[in-house]
């Protein structure tokens, strides 16, 4: 005769209140800010993840769980984009506490997928009647791992604050070439998940098993899946500091157009990059001789130019066919053109249903078009240089496709972004960090090229090689060393990851249908 059987309880079965655990649960995702940059408090993941996994593992209560898991998340998005603030009330024209509200529904939207994580946990575990050791450091990281790839993509995606990006610097590093920064979004809930099991008899088994973790990891930081490709490139990324709350006014409009002028033709390159929008005219309301000067001057100087402006051909094509963009001057005479493929919501394009929310504000927002998923890159002497334009280096698998799929690869990245938005927040270290993560998945190196910072230039292991101060006006100059050839990450994109994430639930299954079998 066949017995039930009942999930192992971690801890107890008593029946637990919820809304204290989820005020907890909130304030430590609050504090999951700390561990992205500029704090870099990395260590802190596994300590928080810890202590959210021990409450969700109290009992089995799917609700309890999912309850839990979304105040987790609810608190870590809004710690983790609090940023967001400084562009909807400075420059958005919305009263505080409206803005306020907005960034608290945001945080219960991205919370959503922590709930999810959370309670798919609890009732594969009940389901399956799992030990302890496969619930926690199985089914657990891999439901996190999931729930911040879906958060990536369902409805255009936000993956900022992805618990991966915080580990630039550490350990986790080694396996960002293999399986992407999801991938180490799970090892990061594994290693957590092993400070759990330290409330457990199992002890030792977790310490070995986190050791070993780090210790891999350590071991892959030393791989380099890339190799040097040419000659370097002597390359200058302009920072032109120009206030966000004059680079749409009218009355400043041409001293920003004097000023990149300046910069670029101030001395020459082989690549010359500006910010995203350093122009934020049309062609065809430019100067005549504005852009022609600057062919000019490339083709004299045997300088590439990357100047990041919006393209369109007349002002009725500019109501369908905009787009923000990069545009490319060769020396030989060639153009080039790189049209932003992700873009963003409520600033480059207005999601169905809320027109209403754009009408409140004063941020001077573009319909643009889409741009191709791949999209060739700029020849640079014997390099290839393929732009992103800012917060389009979120998203790792876009870029990754790009590299795979393109009949030309690219040898090095750049990333033109505008942050001014954002004032002197986390913001800049952070998408400093998230370009970071780009260049170790990717093997290459990542120039930036912004208009209040983080202007860089990131080695392919993710080091920063060189840097401009935040918030103010300067020139990187560097001689940056291309590279070729594919890490697994480009061959596969998050199909690795994916895979990593089904094999671990695979062996909870079949440890929760063993278990099973000797109650029986």
């Amino acid at each position: 005769m066949l017995r039930k059987v009942r999930a192992a309880p971690i801890l107890a079965t008593r029946p637990r209140g919820t809304l204290w655990p989820m005020l907890a649960a909130a304030i430590a995702g609050g504090l999951s800010l700390f561990s992205f940059a500029p704090f870099g408090a990395w260590p802190l993941q596994f300590a928080l993840l810890a202590f959210v996994f021990y409450q969700v593992g109290m009992d089995t209560s799917v609700r309890r769980a999912s309850a839990i898991g979304w105040a987790f998340g609810l608190g870590w998005s809004v710690a983790g984009m609090h940023w967001l603030y400084i562009a909807i009330t400075r420059f958005g024209g919305l009263p505080g506490p409206v803005a306020a509200l907005a960034l608290l529904l945001l945080g219960a939207y991205m919370g959503l997928f922590a709930g999810l994580a959370m309670g798919v946990a609890a009732w594969l575990r009940r389901r399956w009647s799992l030990p302890v050791a496969a619930y926690l450091l199985l089914v657990l990281p891999a439901c996190w791992g999931l729930s911040e790839w879906l958060r990536g993509w369902v409805f255009t995606g936000f993956p900022w604050a992805s618990s991966g990006y915080a580990h630039t610097g550490s350990a986790l590093a080694g396996y960002a070439p293999i399986v992407g920064v999801y991938g180490v979004g799970v090892l990061v809930a594994v290693c957590g998940a092993c400070l759990t099991m330290l409330t457990q008899r199992a002890r030792w088994p977790a310490i070995g098993l986190l050791a070993a973790i780090l210790a891999l990891g350590l071991g892959l930081r030393q791989l380099d899946w890339t190799r040097p490709h040419g000659k370097p490139l002597s390359v200058r990324l302009l920072q032109g500091n120009v206030a966000q709350d004059e680079k749409f006014d009218p009355l400043h409009l041409r001293d920003a157009l004097d000023l990149y002028h300046d910069l670029i033709t101030a001395a020459p390159a082989d690549l010359i990059a500006t910010p995203e929008t350093a122009i934020v005219l049309y062609p065809y309301q430019l100067p005549p001789d504005y852009l022609p000067s600057l062919a000019s001057f490339a083709r004299a100087s045997g300088s590439a130019l990357l100047v990041g402006m919006p393209l369109a051909a007349s002002q009725e094509d500019a109501l369908h066919n905009a787009a923000n963009a990069i545009a490319g001057m060769a020396p030989d005479g060639a153009s080039y053109r790189f049209d932003k493929q992700h873009l963003v919501p409520f600033g480059e394009f207005v999601p169905t249903g809320f027109r209403w929310f754009v009408d409140m504000m004063a941020i001077p927002l573009g319909d643009f078009k889409r741009g191709a998923a791949v999209q060739a890159p700029f020849a640079v002497k014997d390099q290839f240089v393929l732009p992103n334009v800012c917060y389009e280096d979120a998203f790792g698998e876009e870029i990754a496709l790009q590299l795979r799929a393109s009949a030309t690869p690219a040898t090095m990245l750049l990333n033109a972004s505008n942050l001014a938005w954002y004032g002197q927040s986390v913001a800049i270290p952070q998408h400093l960090q998230i370009s970071r993560m780009r260049a170790i998945e990717t093997g290459r190196p990542m120039l930036r090229a912004t208009n209040t910072g983080a202007t860089a230039i990131i080695d392919p292991h993710g080091a920063v090689l060189a840097s401009l101060p935040a918030d103010q006006r300067g020139v990187l100059s560097a001689s940056v060393q291309g590279m070729r050839g594919n890490t697994p990450y480009i061959v596969c994109g998050n199909l690795l990851f994916l895979a990593l994430a089904g094999v671990a639930l695979a062996c909870a299954w079949w440890r929760g249908r063993v278990a099973r079998q000797n109650v029986e």
